[in-house]
């Protein structure tokens, strides 16, 4: 089992807004899935963690471009705020690494 963060966006990105930082997190999701030799068809949870305020349906719909069709639990958690400032989005994945 694998434990995938896309923390921290770069701060550079911090000034785009959250359909531009969504798609670099779920890049950055998948480029460490890569490197463990998983993909998205192993997930098998999601967790998208978006700043109070941005538009969710906006996050979602960038998260399905870099993402396609793969079916995958998603949990979708609204927070007063990340760590890094003026990140709007963190994602964190759980996925099997096929023997």
């Amino acid at each position: 089992m694998l434990a995938v963060s896309s923390a921290p966006i770069a701060p550079e990105n911090c000034s785009d807004g959250i359909e531009t930082q969504t798609t670099q997190a779920m890049r950055n999701v998948l480029t460490v899935l890569a490197a463990a030799g998983t993909g998205p068809e192993h997930v098998v949870k999601l967790n998208i963690y978006l700043v109070n305020g941005v538009d969710a349906q906006v996050g979602y719909a960038a998260s399905r471009s870099v993402w396609g069709d793969h079916r995958t639990a998603i949990t979708v958690v609204s927070t007063a705020g990340h760590a890094r400032p003026g990140a709007l989005v963190e994602i964190d994945a759980v996925a099997i690494i096929p023997e």
